[in-house]
């Protein structure tokens, strides 16, 4: 079992500690989610409702995480912060706005390339209409579904220190068809991009251009914007 924590604060002295459980797509069984809340109580610790369709306890003391992930019985979020951080997908089968039922490629996305070593953090956002529910043009990759019914997805976006809309890659795509465009960009940027370069870095550094030509190559895709 992985005992992994983040220092989160000193104060006189005392250091507490934060951990985040991995919640793929943010949907969680109410069993887990009472486990949860019981094992913080346990601990004293704090609950939060992250950004990232998490839950994140903090408060923690640092002798006693290897004792909460073992009453927990679930594996960290993040291992790695130069990788797939998070998918975070909107509740598209369950949304009368959704023109598509996309939970099943988040999640797919999510148990395929959660953790995935890259050059710099990477998030990922998958929504079932252009309202992009999760802010998904702010993703690093975003998948998508056009009011036809097909797919787009996009890629460099950053709501960070220095932020950056995303930008179309391609679209009338199938739900096969978007899912190797993710993978492509992602080895793409593994295979080109530099430590620690952002995404949409990488991307304004070789031009959309070549980026958008390079990954529709890869993926035997033609452009359609």
């Amino acid at each position: 079992m992985n005992h992994y924590g983040n220092l989160q604060k000193i104060k006189n002295g005392k250091r507490t500690y934060g951990i985040t459980p991995h919640i793929p797509g943010g949907f969680i069984l109410p069993e887990t989610l009472i486990k949860i809340g019981e094992v913080a109580k346990k601990y004293n610790g704090v609950l939060k409702i992250t950004s990232g369709q998490r839950i994140l306890i903090t408060n923690l003391k640092e002798e006693d995480l290897k004792n909460i992930w073992e009453d927990l019985g679930m594996e960290p979020a993040v291992r790695n912060q130069y990788s797939v951080k998070n998918v975070e997908i909107c509740p598209a089968n369950f949304c009368k706005r959704s023109k598509y039922p996309t939970i099943g490629i988040g999640m797919k996305i999510s148990k395929n390339f959660h953790g995935m070593p890259l050059p710099n953090r990477t998030k990922i956002g998958v929504a079932g209409c252009r309202n992009a529910c999760s802010s998904v043009y702010s993703k690093d990759v975003g998948v998508l579904v056009d009011i036809d019914g097909k797919f787009f997805v996009t890629a460099g976006g950053s709501a960070g220190f220095y932020p950056r809309m995303s930008d179309i890659i391609t679209k009338g795509l199938s739900e096969k068809e978007a899912y190797e465009l993710v993978k492509s960009i992602l080895e793409y940027y593994n295979e080109h991009g530099q430590m620690g370069e952002k995404l949409g870095d990488f991307i304004d550094r070789i031009g959309i251009n070549t980026f958008r030509k390079d990954v529709l190559e890869k993926s035997n895709l033609k452009e359609n914007l």
